[in-house]
């Protein structure tokens, strides 16, 4: 623990005294409210670009956000989608719960808030801003009850950050607070739909985030809080899930290949101290577990001419699950199991400049977490899109989607019949096909 604080001290103080440096030789003129709806538009939405800090720092690289200024931000997104299942209430599509008080018979349908968000971005000077963002989201809320239930119909400070540093001109920074796990390339190609890496291996944590810019190379170490975080981060804290201790690390590598005009091929590695897949049987998602479970990732994307996306990504614990291991006859045949993930996409982007852009997307990625034959051995997710960008502040869309398996976090190898924990939930061979049409605006 003190290893880590000391870490976080010796790179915070230079970027203090820069700070102060600059803060000294600023107007004291006030500054105002503004709205940047591109800029709002890439922080608020919810699938494509993750690294969130990032797209902060190229922002004020690019000179898009002014120093003293305030931005105000919003994004609404809303959806109406139709999903049937070839098995009773076993719907794998993981832009919703798969809940029983959500999915109910083998056809389901929906017309909804799916999510709004409204964010704060305050730039103080060139080496210190802060920013919070605010989220409605109860679709994907873990409250308890149905879709309408006030217990999914909460707000909640989705993620915030100060951040201290100039990659411009000290390729060195700082952010603390809530902020996504710099760990692999989560993000998806689909106008909608998030990628099934990110559902299995997207972090949100506590923690402070220290990084390295430079000539296209990225280096960051992000120390989090242990626990049962907000998403696919545990290591536990004296066998609790209590969030006591800077005990859990997430560190990235990658770096930006240019092809000249053309475009650019982005690649790198990651590594997580402790990913969400640690508990014995019975899992039941957010409990204690007894060790931690590292997890690894490597991934690539390839942009050519503003116009074509090619992306690929591949995680996986270094561990077994514990959890996916029943004890119980007739399940107990089958042995605990490494958790992967495997992300493939590309994005056609038929007139790239236009006011409106029309983009064509295709993206297969997976959820692998026990052994062949098994029941809770995978699950599946095909996504064909169609998205009309507007003003690169909106999006109109539609997807198509086919998902293969059911394999739900929570007791996902048996265990939540008390009567019968050699039966599981999870069916290898439910599928689901469905069609999401909506539209995200932001401002």
């Amino acid at each position: 623990m003190l290893k880590n604080l000391w870490f976080l001290a010796l790179g915070f103080v230079p970027l203090v005294l820069f700070a102060q440096e600059e803060s000294s030789s600023a107007s004291d003129e006030k500054g105002f409210v503004r709205v940047h709806s591109s800029y709002s538009y890439g922080m608020l939405e919810h699938n494509q670009n993750l690294r969130k800090v990032d797209y902060f720092l190229d922002a004020r690289e690019s000179g898009e956000l002014e120093a003293g200024n305030l931005y105000l931000g919003a994004a609404l997104t809303a959806i109406a989608d139709f999903q049937s299942s070839n098995t009773d209430s076993k719907f794998a599509y993981l832009m919703r719960h798969p809940t029983a008080n959500n999915q109910i018979g083998k056809t389901v349908s929906e017309a909804v808030i799916h999510s709004m968000n409204f964010a704060l971005t305050a730039p103080v000077n060139d080496w210190l801003a802060a920013y919070a963002e605010i989220l409605y989201d109860p679709e994907q809320s873990f409250g308890g009850g149905t879709i309408t239930s006030l217990t999914r119909n909460q707000l909640q400070l989705r993620k915030g950050f100060i951040l201290v540093g100039n990659p411009a001109k000290v390729p060195v920074y700082l952010a603390i607070g809530k902020i996504d796990a710099p760990f692999g390339q989560t993000g998806s190609v689909s106008p909608f739909t998030n990628s099934t890496m990110w559902h299995a291996f997207g972090g949100l944590s506590f923690g402070a985030q220290v990084g390295f810019r430079k000539a296209g190379f990225n280096a960051s170490l992000m120390l989090a809080q242990g626990g049962a975080q907000f998403r696919a981060m545990h290591v536990p804290v004296e066998g609790t899930v209590v969030p006591s201790r800077l005990n859990n690390f997430v560190g990235d590598v990658n770096y930006t290949l240019s092809l000249g005009e053309s475009g650019s091929f982005r690649f790198g590695a990651s590594y997580l101290k402790g990913s969400a897949y640690c508990q014995a049987f019975p899992v039941v998602h957010f409990e204690p577990c007894a060790e931690e479970n590292p997890a690894y990732t490597f991934y690539g994307t390839l942009e050519f001419n503003d116009q074509v996306v090619l992306k690929g990504s591949f995680a996986r614990t270094r561990d077994p699950w514990p959890g996916t291991a029943n004890p119980n006859p007739p399940l107990d045949v089958f042995e605990a199991h490494e958790v992967s993930s495997l992300d493939v996409g590309a994005k056609y982007v038929v007139n790239p400049g236009a006011q409106v852009e029309h983009h064509l997307s295709a993206e297969f990625s997976n959820f692998v977490a026990g052994p062949d034959g098994s029941p809770w051995e995978r699950q599946n997710q095909i996504v064909v899109g169609y998205n009309a960008l507007l003003n690169r502040s909106c999006r109109l869309f539609v997807e198509v989607f086919n998902t293969q398996g059911y394999a739900p976090l929570n007791f996902i190898s048996g265990g939540n019949n008390p009567d019968n924990m050699g039966e599981t939930h999870s069916v290898r061979d439910a599928s689901s096909f469905g069609i999401v049409v909506g539209g995200l605006v932001a401002l």
